[in-house]
């Protein structure tokens, strides 16, 4: 461990701590709470920029922190968010040689015998390697773009001792962790040291360049069929495991907002194609681009197609060391909340937390219903400008409303879910920085009943066995009641009851309409969903069924019989 590093951290985040427990939690108990309200937004820039001098001189995971939080600008205030931007632009590079070096080991051979053209300039140093161009070495003389030249390729080359500075790195939050930990509303929420753990492990992936070149493979299959969307080649005769050799696809860095509306490309347009992209990762495909910051999607420009006025672009992805993977119970969750939102259902919204366990055993369900539905009457529809203007008041007025939750925050944060917030997070403040008028309610709505026509196609496949099942059970029913009945008639069943027959009758009236009510649901909930699938034909056949089944239920005289 590098212990000058680890000091170094601790006592930065100590200071911060200690101050946000004077300032918010110490002062307001006094009745200086005013005075904390307003020094507040000048202590936001003051702390941000510390941390932003402390992780530019530091690098390592204090980074990757930081593009985290200058991306939140829907939910950080601007005075803290502004100071983090660029952060990934100001990490200092290593030098050249130092990075031969490990390139170097790596190749078992001289750059000059691995590349035809090394440029000692880095392109870019990010948190956890540094970037060069190179040019291959020509495989033919027709393929060459000069005569020492084939193609230009990026090459991206580990840090020297990466590896020790993010185990200190990690033995520094672990420390601030801990003292999270022994807050009793923290520690209910959040397992924060298995957090750390699932971090750790995300984080040791990632300096495995040969994972990153697998994941970019797995996630540009995904979107085979989408041309819009573009992946580099990953070049494996010049990849290891430190260092990975890439098509060179950069472009316009998707937070230059000058040069994309210069281009011809609307901003609103690249805001709608980035989020139905993690639509799709997170909903369809189940594994996602965990590090969507700005320093690794780009807007790529293309020709304009013969008779088509109307400029084409790609939406380029790069660096996939960070990915994510969603399991099962996760995605059938995360599907349930985004149906659940995109058709205002405040149930399916709290049976989706309960999924995917975010709701503490002490929860009240019911309240947290009636808090989100008051949520969709208050704030569905509004765009990312009209959700930043709403009033102090009116939030303020919710929270008096439902205070008792706010208190209690019958929410926790489970392990597999951290680093799909993380994105999720990130993303949000992208698509707010892109486009404020971003309306989230217009594309949840669509991909929402889309979900819906898919689930109500699944399971009408697997109905239809089970209404066959339970046709011939019903049909032989009567039958098998007339049997029964006529032993006993017969006395062929002992029975000890003097009022056996009456209660025999009413048994039989009973299963009556127990099958009428069982056709009846199923019939209905069949024709319910191939309407919502879209099958508007198909779906009449059980809806008039169940409309049949229930007038015969109504009017049967075994019902009255029953009474």
């Amino acid at each position: 461990m590098l212990r000058s590093r680890y000091r170094r951290i601790v006592f930065f985040f100590a200071r911060i701590l200690l101050s946000l427990i004077y300032w918010d939690l110490l002062l307001p108990r006094l009745g200086l709470g005013e005075r904390a309200r307003r020094t507040r937004p000048e202590r936001l820039r003051r702390s941000a920029a510390a941390f932003r001098t402390l992780a530019v001189r530091m690098g390592g995971v204090l980074i990757k922190v930081g593009q985290f939080l200058s991306s939140r600008v829907d939910v950080l205030p601007p005075e803290f968010t502004q100071e983090l931007v660029g952060l990934q632009d100001e990490v200092p590079a290593e030098s050249f040689e130092d990075i031969r070096r490990v390139a170097e080991v790596e190749f078992g051979m001289p750059l000059e015998e691995k590349f035809a053209v090394f440029d000692p300039e880095p392109l870019a140093a990010a948190s956890l390697g540094q970037v060069h161009f190179a040019w291959l070495h020509p495989a033919t003389e027709t393929r060459s773009a000069s005569p020492r030249r084939g193609q230009k390729v990026v090459v991206k080359v580990q840090r020297p001792n990466i590896e020790r500075i993010i185990a200190t790195d990690l033995a520094a939050l672990r420390t601030v962790g801990k003292w999270l930990n022994r807050y009793p509303p923290i520690r209910r929420r959040a397992d924060v040291p298995a957090l750390l753990a699932e971090f750790s492990r995300i984080l040791y992936q990632e300096v495995d360049y040969l994972a990153e070149g697998r994941n970019a493979e797995t996630f540009a299959a995904n979107f085979s069929g989408q041309p819009n969307v573009r992946v580099p080649e990953v070049i494996w005769t010049h990849t290891n495991r430190r260092a990975l050799t890439l098509e060179n696809v950069l472009a316009i860095k998707i937070t230059d907002y000058d040069a994309i509306s210069e281009a011809g490309i609307s901003r609103a347009e690249v805001a709608s194609r980035l989020l139905d992209t993690y639509l799709k990762q997170i909903f369809e495909d189940g594994f996602f681009h965990a590090d969507p910051h700005p320093g690794n999607l780009f807007v790529n420009p293309l020709p304009v197609r013969t008779g088509d006025v109307e400029r084409r672009w790609e939406l380029t992805f790069v660096d996939f060391g960070m990915v994510g993977h969603v399991p099962t119970n996760l995605l059938n969750g995360l599907r349930e909340l985004l149906i659940g939102v995109g058709t205002q259902d405040a149930d399916r919204v709290v049976r989706s937390y309960q999924m995917m366990d975010l709701l503490l055993p002490s929860a009240d369900i019911e309240r947290i219903k009636t808090a989100g539905a008051e949520v969709f009457d208050r704030f569905w529809g509004k765009n990312m400008s009209e959700l930043s203007a709403i009033s102090i008041g009116e939030v303020t007025e919710f929270a008096d409303e439902f205070r008792d939750l706010v208190y209690e925050m019958p929410f926790q944060v489970p392990q597999n879910i951290i680093f799909l917030a993380r994105a999720v997070g990130i993303l949000s403040g992208m698509c707010t920085g892109l486009d404020p008028q971003f309306n989230l309610w217009e594309h949840l709505s669509p991909f929402a009943q889309k979900l819906i026509a898919e689930q109500a196609r699944l399971q009408r496949q697997n109905w239809l066995p089970e209404l066959e099942s339970l046709a011939r059970a019903l049909f032989t029913m009567p039958r098998k009641m007339d049997s029964v009945l006529s032993k006993a008639e017969r006395g062929e069943i002992a029975v000890h009851v003097p009022e056996v027959n009456q209660q025999t009758r009413r048994l039989e009236t009973a299963l009556y309409q127990v099958a009428g009510a069982i056709i009846f649901a199923v019939l209905l909930v069949t024709g319910i969903q191939l309407y919502l699938a879209g099958q508007l034909a198909l779906s009449l056949l059980p809806l008039v069924g169940a409309g049949l089944s229930l007038l015969w239920l109504w009017s049967n005289p075994r019902r009255r019989r029953l009474k």
